[in-house]
């Protein structure tokens, strides 16, 4: 089926934390994010978002208004799925450097195609149909011991068993975290750390995570990113695997991958990505690989990416360690879609006895 595609806008999303959120990089207190909206002649409405990171891929809301401004007129001539899919093949190097710009337009068009179709992401796609239960990690990013320990107990009242736990590279503050992670949590709970980038070298991040004594099964981005010889040296000392986030941002990549493919994860975020539909590339890439990955999440996301997670991870769940997201009104004052899909105890999404994979495109009710 092909639509015509009327009208192609674009807003940015800033809507408040309910905490503030700290990374390496930058300090947030409200989401940074673009939120683009396609109208067909026919007054059928599609949304996509997208969450441009200077420190991850290069863009800014800026520069994503600026590649909006520059292909808005190519996307209102993608009326169907194959001349979608025929953009992003040709337009591989541009959409590179602006992914999360592209993300925003493409969901959009999906959106808007599914409605028009009657088909869900997952029909229009060719992809599994939504079923089960998604299980998502609970992040302890704190900087501050106090609210880390509030965090802590928060998830383990609501049953969380995967913990994503983020390092600061301060001896001193990450032991304290250690010490309450070792007084609260026992063996049936699995530790991931995410250390942001913050060693020089292999040689100090061993020692450090070393110090640390904690049990962990993997770590994040410990260098600087792209130093892959020096990640595998990593992996090989601590017999862990090393997952790949500013690391891992197009399927080029794979190439500095090869002959240590046994140490690898890829962090795997639709925005960053450039979309949901090179995010599925990604997952058949990996899988030919024996490369694992993990679901993650831009800080501030809303719905519309978590629901495009979810696709993604639906394909991808015979090599999926884990996902990260759906926090919804957790973190934001308010999300734009009503109900927000969100995580409840134990860290759980569930799909069966919901309407949500019976709703054409992203089966989400925008509000805002």
């Amino acid at each position: 089926m092909t639509i015509k595609v009327e009208r192609l806008s674009i807003q940015s999303l800033e809507i408040p934390f309910r905490i503030s959120f700290s990374h390496a990089s930058a300090e947030r207190s409200c989401t940074q994010s673009v939120l683009v909206t396609a109208t067909s002649d026919d007054g059928l409405v599609g949304h996509g978002e997208g969450c441009p990171r200077e420190y991850v891929t290069g863009e800014s809301i800026e520069s994503a208004m600026a590649f909006f401004d520059t292909h808005r007129s190519a996307g209102r001539a993608l009326s169907n799925l194959e001349a979608i899919r025929a953009f992003v093949g040709e337009r591989r190097d541009v959409i590179d450097a602006n992914p999360a710009a592209w993300c925003a337009m493409e969901l959009a068009l999906l959106d808007l195609l599914g409605r028009a179709t009657h088909q869900s992401f997952e029909e229009l796609l060719n992809e599994p149909p939504l079923t089960g239960a998604f299980q998502y990690s609970a992040v302890l990013g704190a900087d501050n011991l106090k609210v880390f320990e509030k965090l802590l107990g928060m998830y383990l009242d609501m049953g969380f068993t995967d913990y994503k736990v983020k390092l600061l590279g301060d001896l001193s503050r990450d032991q304290g975290k250690i010490d309450l992670l070792r007084a609260h949590l026992d063996s049936k709970h699995r530790i991931r750390f995410d250390a942001n980038n913050c060693f020089a070298d292999a040689v100090t991040a061993g020692r450090y995570l070393e110090t640390l004594d904690c049990s962990f099964w993997a770590v994040e981005e410990p260098l600087a990113k792209d130093q892959y010889a020096e990640l595998a040296r990593l992996a090989r000392r601590l017999e862990t695997k090393i997952i790949l986030d500013e690391s891992f941002l197009r399927l080029a990549q794979f190439a500095e991958l090869e002959g240590a493919e046994e140490f690898w994860l890829v962090n795997l975020r639709v925005s960053k990505m450039g979309g949901l539909l090179r995010s599925l590339e990604v997952v058949e890439a990996c899988r030919s690989r024996g490369i694992p990955i993990i679901i993650g999440a831009q800080v501030g996301e809303t719905s519309l990416l978590t629901r495009a997670a979810l696709t993604v991870a639906r394909s991808a769940r015979d090599i999926l360690m884990g996902q990260e997201g759906a926090f919804g009104t957790y973190l934001l004052e308010r999300d734009v879609c009503a109900p927000p899909l969100m995580f409840t105890r134990g860290g759980r999404l569930e799909i069966d006895g919901t309407l949500l994979r019976q709703m054409p495109g992203c089966g989400l009710e925008i509000t805002s």
